[in-house]
C-alpha cells in the first residue's frame, strides 16, 4: 500500500539555507544505510550541506534500524514513502521526485542539489532517472560500475580444479544477475554525471560502455574504494549493550560456524533454492556448525517449498544448527565475523563479498553463477563461487574449502581492495564540483563552451 511524500521542512531548510550546493544522499535499503552513512558523516566534517533523501522502502524496526544505528536518522529531510511492487515503486519515485523538485525550485531556485545514490539498489536505478527528467540535471553514483562476471565453468564439478579456475582462469562479462540489481546499477549510471568506482575494474567497465573518464581535463570516474570499509570501522568495535554471544550463546560454545544468508530472487527459484537448502542440511547432518539466517524472502521460499518445518526441526534437535531471523544490528554481524568463531559466510549478498574482503577472520562463499564483485575472487582470493547446481555439489564445495588448509590460508591472507576514508574522498571530490552544473551537452564534451542561456528553456 502506498504511503505519501513526507518533507521535514525544518531539516530540509537548515541544509538548503546553508549554501548554494547541497548533497542529497539517497538511501533505500539496509546496505544503503551503512554504505551511505560515511558520506553523510564526511559531509558534516567538511561543512558541506547535506540531507538524506530516503525512499522509505525499508521502514520497519529491523530492516530500517540502520538509519538509527549509523546516526543518520536525524538527517532524513525527505521520505518518499514508496511501497509495493517494483513497478509501483518506480512510478511512485518518479511522481514524488517530480513533486520534490518543484518544491526545491520554488523555495531555493538558486541552489544546486546533487543526489548521490548508491550501488545497485532499485533507488540507484530509478532516482537518477527521475531526477534527470524532473530537473534536467544528473546525479552522482557511489559504488558505480558493478558488472557481473563469470569464470570458465569447465570442470566445475571438480572442486579443486574449479577453485583454481576461479582464482587464476579466464572470466567474462555476465550481467544476467542479480535481477533487478544489475539492471538498476546499469541504468543508474546513464543518468549520473559522477561515477565513484570502488576499484579500477569498475572504471574499466564504465569506460568500455562509453562513460568519459575525464571531461575538459576533469575527472568523472575516480577510483575511490568502497565506503563499506568506513562502515566496518564505525561499528567493528562498537560498545554493544548486549553481545551477539549473549543473544545466541551457542555461537560461542561451538566454533567453525558457517553463516548462511540467502535472499536473491534467482536463488529463490525452485531448483536453486532446493540445492542450497539441501546442501545446508547435508552439512548439518555431517556435523558442520551452521547458522541459517532467515530473511523475509527466504521465509516465503522456505514455506512455499516445504522446507521451513524441516529447518525448525533441525534447530530443535541439533546442537550444531541455529535458525535465526535477520540480525537487527549490523554491529552484531561484524562482532561475529571478526570473532574467529565463524569459518565462512555462505551468501548471495553483494555487500558481504566486499565486507569479507576487509574482514580477515572469515571467508566468503558466494551462492551464485556469477558475481558483480569478481575482483574479490581473482584479484584478492578472499571469495569463491559455490554455484547452486544441486545439494550434493553445494555440500561438496563447502566441505572442500573447509577441509583444505591451502585454500583457507589463501582466503585469509588476500589483500584488502577497498581503501579507507572513502566517504571523505567522495565529499572532497564533490566539493571541487560545487560550481559546476551537473549536466553537460555533446558540444561541451568535445570542447565547446556553453552558457547559462542553454538551460533557460528547459
Amino acid at each position: 500500500m502506498s504511503s505519501e511524500l513526507m518533507i521535514y521542512e525544518d531539516r530540509l531548510a537548515r541544509q538548503m539555507d546553508a549554501g548554494e550546493f547541497v548533497l542529497a544522499v539517497v538511501t533505500a535499503t539496509k546496505p544503503d544505510f551503512y554504505k551511505q552513512a560515511p558520506v553523510v558523516t564526511a559531509a558534516r566534517e567538511h561543512d558541506v550541506p547535506c540531507f538524506v533523501l530516503h525512499t522509505g522502502q525499508h521502514y520497519d524496526d529491523v530492516l530500517g534500524h540502520g538509519l538509527e544505528e549509523y546516526g543518520i536518522e536525524d538527517r532524513v529531510a525527505v521520505d518518499l514513502g514508496i511501497r509495493g511492487s517494483l513497478s509501483e515503486k518506480t512510478a511512485q519515485v518518479h511522481s514524488r521526485i517530480d513533486e520534490l523538485a518543484d518544491h526545491l525550485a520554488e523555495n531555493w531556485p538558486d541552489t544546486t542539489v546533487l543526489p548521490i545514490v548508491h550501488g545497485d539498489t532499485h533507488a540507484a536505478g530509478v532516482v537518477p532517472q527521475a531526477w534527470l527528467f524532473a530537473t534536467n540535471q544528473a546525479a552522482a553514483h557511489n559504488e558505480a560500475g558493478l558488472r557481473g562476471m563469470s569464470p570458465d565453468f569447465e570442470d566445475y564439478d571438480d572442486p579443486a580444479a574449479f577453485v583454481e579456475r576461479q582464482w587464476n582462469g579466464e572470466w567474462s562479462i555476465n550481467r544476467a544477475e542479480p535481477f533487478p540489481e544489475q539492471y538498476d546499477t546499469f541504468v543508474g549510471s546513464a543518468a549520473s554525471i559522477y561515477h565513484f568506482a570502488p576499484v579500477e575494474l569498475n572504471r574499466e567497465h564504465l569506460e568500455n560502455e562509453g562513460y568519459p573518464a575525464q571531461v575538459d581535463g576533469q575527472q568523472r570516474i575516480p577510483v575511490v574504494g568502497n565506503s563499506v570499509v568506513d562502515a566496518i570501522e564505525m561499528k567493528r568495535n562498537a560498545d554493544l549493550e548486549e553481545s551477539i554471544f549473549d543473544i545466541y550463546p551457542v555461537l560461542e560454545e561451538r566454533d567453525e560456524w558457517l553463516r548462511v544468508d540467502i535472499h536473491r530472487r534467482a536463488n529463490l527459484l525452485p531448483d536453486r533454492f532446493e540445492a542450497i537448502v539441501e546442501g545446508v542440511i547435508g552439512l548439518v547432518e555431517d556435523g558442520y556448525n551452521v547458522n541459517f539466517v532467515e530473511l523475509t524472502a527466504t521465509e516465503q521460499a522456505l514455506k512455499q517449498y516445504g522446507y521451513r518445518e524441516k529447518l525448525l526441526e533441525l534447530d530443535e534437535n541439533r546442537d550444531n544448527f541455529l535458525f535465526t531471523g535477520l540480525w537487527k544490528k549490523h554491529a552484531h554481524v561484524y562482532e561475529f565475523l571478526t570473532s574467529g568463531q565463524c569459518f565462512a559466510e555462505f551468501t548471495d549478498s553483494g555487500s558481504m563479498q566486499e565486507e569479507l574482503n576487509y574482514i580477515d577472520e572469515a571467508a566468503c562463499l558466494t551462492a551464485r553463477f556469477n558475481t558483480d564483485r569478481p575482483e574479490t575472487v581473482f584479484d584478492a582470493g578472499t571469495n569463491l563461487l559455490v554455484p547452486p547446481v544441486n545439494g550434493e555439489y553445494v555440500q561438496e564445495m563447502v566441505e572442500y574449502v573447509a577441509e583444505t588448509d591451502a585454500v583457507r590460508e589463501e582466503i585469509a591472507t588476500g589483500p584488502n581492495l577497498y581503501g579507507g576514508d572513502v566517504g571523505g574522498t567522495i565529499v572532497e571530490f564533490l566539493e571541487e564540483k560545487r560550481e559546476e552544473v551537473p549536466f553537460d551537452w555533446a558540444h561541451e564534451r568535445v570542447g565547446f563552451s556553453t552558457s547559462e542561456q542553454d538551460f533557460e528553456y528547459l
